[in-house]
């Protein structure tokens, strides 16, 4: 049973991580850019909408990033990928590409939106160079389009970064101490 779960797993693991993100095998660059910058937009727009205070925190903060991201928990394991973009106060994009691992209880598969929001300049300086991220995650998510409901919301990966997390599709009951890294897109930088 542990070998079935596992190659279930990887075989999983194998289609989120394909499709992350826009390829450069069908859009340009540009084309590239401009669907995480819309996914950033509306992302931002249902955070304002769901979590107001969000918006206070952006404006007081020195950025922000927002990811799209699929999770898959077979069990044991935790697997993940996705893409993004942060941006600074000046204005300045850098795109990114994400990934995780991790363990614990849980089954399901999931779409989720997450918004970091950077208090300082050097946090957000490092995560983009650096781009190491750690945490624990605890949720239930049962959601199709706008049927469905989901237990989902605010924590901090540290004293200098806020995190929000937006189901948008899925189906998942996990709590899973997960690992992420995140890292420059060097087709779109």
């Amino acid at each position: 049973m542990r070998h079935i779960a596992m190659g279930l797993a990887l075989i999983v693991t194998a289609a989120v991580f394909a499709g992350c993100g826009p390829s450069s095998k069908h859009y340009s660059t540009a084309e590239q850019k401009q669907i995480i910058d819309d996914m950033a937009a509306q992302t931002l727009e249902r955070l304002h909408r769901e979590q107001p205070g969000a918006k206070r925190l952006m404006d007081e903060g020195a950025g922000y990033g927002v990811f799209s991201s699929g999770n898959v928990n077979v069990i044991l394991a935790s697997f993940g990928g996705g893409y993004g973009v942060v941006a600074d106060k000046a204005g300045n994009r850098t795109y990114m590409r994400m990934g995780l691992a991790g363990i614990g209880l849980g089954m399901g598969v999931k779409d989720y939106r997450q918004v970091l929001i950077f208090r300082d300049k050097f946090t957000l300086e490092k995560f983009v160079n650096e781009g190491w991220a750690f945490g624990g995650h605890a949720d239930a998510a049962a959601k199709a389009g706008e049927s469905g409901g989901e237990v989902s919301g605010e924590g901090n990966i540290s004293d200098s970064i806020v995190v929000y997390s937006m189901t948008e599709a899925g189906l998942a009951l996990q709590a899973t101490v997960t690992g992420a890294k995140y890292w420059k897109n060097p087709e779109l930088n």
